[in-house]
């Protein structure tokens, strides 16, 4: 995993309201305003790593889902307090 990815993506979480979330296009820009979409498999590859360790849920629709095989639009959050 990318350290630098995952530094980013818990700063910007940390700026959230709770069970608010985030689009990894933010954490892509974050890193790299010009070429953010060249840091985006990178920040995918941290949140697959991060949601299997249960530190965020990858979200759809407001849903949680599973992390692996993402495609399309999700964004993500910290896992709720119990």
């Amino acid at each position: 995993m990318s350290q630098l990815a995952e530094e980013t993506l818990l700063a910007l979480l940390s700026q959230v309201r709770s069970h608010e979330s985030i689009s990894p296009n933010d954490v892509a820009k974050a890193i790299s305003a010009e070429n953010w979409q060249r840091e985006l498999p990178k920040v995918r590859a941290v949140i697959v790593g991060l949601a299997r360790q249960g530190r965020i849920e990858v979200v759809r629709k407001g849903k949680p889902v599973e992390p692996e095989g993402l495609k399309g639009i999700y964004r993500v959050r910290l896992v709720p307090n119990s």
